[in-house]
């Protein structure tokens, strides 16, 4: 496929992908929250569950829950489906045109797993596909009835598929797809569950009969679930950026901080808008759970590091290196398929703009191994502490 197309497709389907989840978030985050704040009031109809005022843009809102539905069909009805369906066919798109296009750069890793490109897209896709289904079979398990449990179970499931991936694909790859998963899961219980449970209410109330409670207490559940996942699957999208958390040695334990700190931050809120004593001691575990991560960042490249050779060496030898691991994607020519310009407009190709860039190759090199790419021009352990040693030299 031409690059250029590719370039095109990517940034479309991103604006599309953040735009839907910010739509679907919100309105996740807002009705959380409408849930919560809703006070019983003795003057309201049958079948209610509680009502709120509210005041936004100018204008005052009266909202009222029914427990299971109302008397009869209202004339107008507004589902909240669509913003979740576009935010995971535009992110698995999205996912096919960066990883499943060019799975040698993204998604492979031959020092971590010597896969074939096809390979790695079958485990890929169909990774995603088995855990829902555990994650599924566990909701429908007899454990249901314990959400503790049914929570502890689903966090270290969660947290032993991300070590799993970060032993199949390289870093970036592997955070992708734990975020994916978690996606997947948030969005099948939109249109597996919470969606059908609702058009099966809809269609008892046009047949003039009673809806089944356990339909709304079991969407209500979903949408729990979906609540406390919110905050990890966002850090873990935007985190495939950060060299730092998915590129380092412990980038498996980083995520695992996240999927319990997010739950965590999402109780604050919660407890809050049900008007209940703030938990204060959420923060405090938050900023324990930060300053853990920072230091993980800190331990280096996946792969280990070598020792530092002395004397530093010359800047040559630096630039050798440099030149022969990274310039042939970032040249005024590329080399690569798939790859039309030098990525975010870096050169590396003579010695300016190895020191203008030091600092960045010290991160994406050095500090963590995530360039080049699925270390597909093997630069090796020895490699980068040369460029460690230098770097460490300058510094002095």
């Amino acid at each position: 496929m031409d690059v250029v197309l590719i370039e095109w497709l990517n940034l479309i389907l991103r604006w599309l992908h953040v735009v839907a989840a910010m739509a679907w978030i919100g309105s996740s985050f807002y009705f959380i929250h409408l849930d919560l704040s809703l006070k019983p009031e003795a003057h309201l109809p049958k079948g209610t569950y509680g009502e709120a005022w509210q005041v936004h843009g100018g204008g005052f809102y009266h909202m009222v829950k029914y427990l299971v539905a109302p008397t009869r069909m209202p004339d107008h009805l507004t589902w909240f489906k669509w913003e979740a369906y576009t935010t995971w066919l535009s992110g698995f798109a999205l996912m096919v045109v960066v990883y499943y296009l060019n799975p040698e750069l993204f998604l492979i890793d031959r020092s971590v797993l010597d896969l074939e490109p096809q390979a790695a897209v079958v485990i890929s896709f169909f990774a995603l596909a088995l855990t829902w289904l555990g994650y599924e079979g566990l909701c429908r398990s007899s454990l249901r009835s314990n959400q503790t449990t049914v929570a502890l179970i689903g966090y270290v499931f969660l947290v032993a598929l991300t070590y799993g991936f970060t032993h199949v694909f390289g870093g970036r790859g592997a955070f992708t797809h734990i975020g994916a998963l978690v996606g997947t899961i948030m969005v099948a219980n939109v249109f597996v569950v919470i969606i059908p449970n609702q058009k099966k209410i809809i269609d008892r109330l046009i047949a003039g009969q009673e809806p089944d409670p356990q339909w709304g207490a079991e969407s209500k559940l979903r949408s729990v679930h979906n609540n406390y996942l919110t905050l990890p699957v966002v850090f873990l999208m935007i985190g495939n950026h950060y060299p730092l958390l998915f590129a380092t040695r412990f980038n498996w334990l980083i995520v695992a901080i996240v999927l319990a700190l997010g739950p965590v931050i999402r109780h604050f809120f919660n407890e809050r808008h049900a008007g209940r004593k703030s938990p204060w001691w959420v923060w405090g575990v938050a900023a324990a759970g930060m300053i853990a991560i920072l230091y993980l960042t800190n331990a280096g490249p996946r792969q280990g590091s070598a020792a530092l050779p002395t004397p530093a060496p010359a800047f040559a030898a630096v630039e050798d290196i440099v030149i022969s691991r990274c310039s042939m994607c970032h040249g005024p020519e590329t080399a690569w398929p798939g790859i039309a310009a030098a990525p975010k407009g870096i050169f590396l190709n003579d010695e300016v703009s190895i020191r203008q860039h030091a600092r960045l190759i010290d991160i994406v090199s050095v500090r963590s191994d995530a360039m080049p790419p699925g270390n597909i021009t093997d630069m090796s352990a020895d490699e980068r502490a040369i460029i460690a040693a230098w770097l460490a030299d300058g510094r002095k």
